[in-house]
């Protein structure tokens, strides 16, 4: 059985675009936990309450909150761009004979070949549109906010839904078929062939 290696580019592209989603989901759990507005803004209320003369309505308290969690929120924003470039670098890679795309139709591949080439045909689709919308939100057309604000959130769920997939076929490989795949995805060094 032939090991596959994977290249410099390759284990770049793939950890550069496995840490921006990793920091998008952190921002997002952020964001729908501790750094929750309605959280935050029941904190100020009760702290000035409880310490000051000072009292502001739900509505102001609400709009500090957002302004708290500001500059945290442009991070997300910010990775987004950077998911966004290295997806059109990904995309483009297999123009230069780097990273090509594995087919689906290929007659001489496995079904778990396949399978796979379906899976990341799949998931690359659900990224495009994630970062269309994304980019919609930020810089769309009002008229359009709404929707493509809609179908923006509605991405956790594939990407949680992929990363669990991911990790359980890496580690399904690691151990039934294809031992020495972490550390080669990793480390980009090939064991002997068996």
């Amino acid at each position: 059985m032939k090991i596959k290696s994977y290249s410099s580019i390759y284990r770049i592209m793939h950890w550069a675009i496995a840490l921006s989603m990793i920091l998008l989901l952190i921002t997002i759990f952020l964001r729908a936990t501790w750094l929750n507005k309605n959280h935050v803004a029941e904190i100020i209320e009760t702290y000035l309450k409880a310490n000051t003369d000072v009292t502001l309505t739900h509505n102001q308290a609400i709009k500090l909150a957002k302004t708290i969690r500001s500059p945290m929120w442009n991070w997300h924003i910010y990775l987004g761009y950077v998911l966004t470039g290295l997806f059109a670098v990904r995309f483009s890679l297999p123009l230069f004979g780097r990273m090509k795309f594995q087919n689906p139709f290929d007659k001489e591949n496995s079904f778990i070949d396949t399978s796979k080439a379906w899976t990341y045909i799949l998931f690359y689709i659900c990224i495009v549109i994630s970062l269309v919308t994304g980019l919609l939100v930020v810089f769309g057309p009002k008229s359009i906010h709404h929707t493509s604000e809609e179908i923006h959130v509605l991405s956790i769920y594939y990407l949680l839904a992929y990363i669990a997939l991911h990790l359980g076929g890496v580690l399904w490989a690691e151990f039934k078929k294809d031992k020495g795949i972490i550390s080669r995805i990793i480390s980009g060094n090939k064991e002997n062939e068996k």
